[in-house]
């Protein structure tokens, strides 16, 4: 169990954010509907459980507000974790958020017991390398709750900054 906020981070178990895929037959066959609770979504472009979506659109349009309702909808819904990682986030957005989930209930204050989202940052003014970690850092926080056996939605806000750290790091 992963436990932040300002203080050192507690945890039972390790894991490294480099490792192999799962292979290719453990992978489900099997296509299910992930019911979001959003009306317009489940029935307009509905999402397939283990599948891959992109939400676009320009600054201000609620694409933030559309993950939050999601979280949401998940973890009280479905009983589901949520994991969002947050690449090249402005400080203020990534505390909003933090406090958003805690009043909505999603989360409780300080993390642990009861908490449905985990939360994962990389700033603005941080080195790239540290930067194009966070996604790596957030899929490996979702892939134990996967391997736990739960229901986890896994978001990445904003995936041009993480390519963008990572060819920084390259380059």
């Amino acid at each position: 169990r992963l436990q932040c906020c300002y203080r050192s981070i507690v945890t039972a178990s390790k894991r490294a954010i480099h490792q192999d895929a799962p292979a290719y037959v453990e992978q489900s066959t099997e296509a299910q509907i992930l019911v979001t609770g959003i009306k317009v979504v489940d029935l307009l472009a509905p999402y397939a459980k283990g599948g891959k979506i992109g939400l676009f659109g320009g600054a201000g349009v609620g694409k933030t507000v559309l993950i939050m309702e999601l979280i949401n909808n998940v973890a009280k819904a479905h009983g589901g974790y949520s994991v969002f990682a947050g690449v090249g986030e402005r400080t203020r957005e990534g505390n909003d958020l933090y406090h958003e989930m805690i009043e909505s209930n999603v989360n409780k204050l300080g993390g642990g017991e009861g908490s449905k989202a985990a939360l994962v940052y990389g700033q603005m003014n941080e080195p790239p390398g540290a930067r194009a970690r966070v996604a790596l850092t957030g899929l490996t926080i979702a892939e134990n709750f996967r391997d736990e056996g739960q229901d986890v939605l896994f978001f990445v806000d904003n995936i041009f900054r993480f390519t963008q750290a990572g060819s920084k790091v390259v380059g």
